[in-house]
């Protein structure tokens, strides 16, 4: 995890020294810092650093990202979506189901998204429920941790045993 930790610090540098407009460029400029990536895999990290794009008038758009009052705000708004929704949690080998109040799982599936869970690859929701896919290795456990850290007043009472890697 450590790679990925380092090349999104350089994805943050790069788009705050330079005016980067596409993809292609931005790869380019990681290739030239030691990162070699995929377009999908840059694709992913943008998304993870909620990337976005402005117009810079009539030379066209340039990617920025958020600031850091911008992030906490934008993960506030996430977590009392999912304070809001959410009812339920379970959870077998490849997938975290969340109940949800009925018409809160689309946001509820949108916060799990963007709050960038490490356990998960990605989410689909219902009205009333979102499927969240585990990332390989990871488990149900390990999710509920995680979501207990990013919104800890949440009402989920479960008796979690250690997380895997820690002394018993």
């Amino acid at each position: 995890m450590t790679d990925r930790n380092e090349r999104l610090k350089a994805i943050r540098k790069l788009l705050r020294t330079h005016r980067v407009s596409s993809q292609d460029e931005l790869l380019k400029l990681l290739d030239a810092e030691g990162f070699a990536l995929t377009q999908a895999t840059l694709s992913r990290d943008l998304k993870a650093l909620k990337v976005g794009k402005v117009s810079a008038g009539k030379s066209g758009y340039f990617y920025t990202v958020p600031s850091e009052e911008e992030r906490r705000e934008s993960e506030k708004s996430y977590a009392l979506d999912l304070r809001r929704g959410f009812v339920s949690i379970d959870w077998n080998d490849a997938v975290v189901v969340l109940k949800t109040l009925t018409g809160h799982g689309g946001a509820v599936g949108l916060a799990i998204d963007n709050l960038g869970f490490e356990s998960t690859i990605g989410s689909v929701s219902g009205d009333d429920a979102v499927f969240a896919a585990l990332r390989r290795g990871a488990s149900g456990e390990d999710f509920a941790r995680e979501l207990l850290e990013r919104v800890p007043d949440l009402d989920l009472e479960l008796d979690l045993p250690p997380a895997s890697g820690t002394a018993e």
